[in-house]
């Protein structure tokens, strides 16, 4: 089972990759502003940071989960990334608030799944535990300059 949760992310993740690779191609000659900020997001925090979750849960950290809690981090974190994106494009960083605070419970599950790491991969789980801090430590500051933008 724990396979195909961690395909699910990984494809998930991609297919926001190419949606960021899109988005980025046509923002200039549509002139779309929040362009660059989308496509960037689309593809760090929405894409690739979804298909590392894929990884780690397959190769560095294959902790054992049930469909109720793959379902849960799945429905939060592309929630809570469509609340950041939506929030942030209509300007209300309440909206804003609600996308972050998902994306919190998401990747503090993903730390927590850090108990279970794979014999001879502790590097590659500290390297993930770094990428998740930042991350983490990231969500306050974009949800203080959303509502800097009002």
């Amino acid at each position: 089972m724990n396979v195909r949760f961690a395909l699910t992310f990984f494809l998930i993740g991609s297919a926001f990759v190419v949606l960021g690779g899109l988005v980025a191609a046509v923002s200039t000659p549509l002139r779309f502003a929040s362009g660059p900020w989308l496509a960037a997001y689309l593809v760090l925090v929405c894409g690739v940071a979804q298909c590392l979750f894929g990884i780690m849960r397959r190769y560095v950290a294959p902790s054992p989960m049930t469909a109720v809690g793959f379902a849960v981090e799945l429905v939060c974190w592309n929630l809570g990334n469509a609340a950041v994106v939506v929030g942030d494009l209509v300007r209300i960083p309440f909206v804003v608030g609600i996308g972050g605070a998902l994306l919190v419970v998401v990747l503090v599950l993903q730390l927590l799944h850090l108990r279970h790491v794979a014999a001879g991969l502790r590097w590659a789980a500290w390297l993930y535990g770094i990428v998740v801090a930042v991350l983490l430590v990231s969500i306050p500051i974009g949800i203080l300059l959303a509502a800097l933008q009002r």
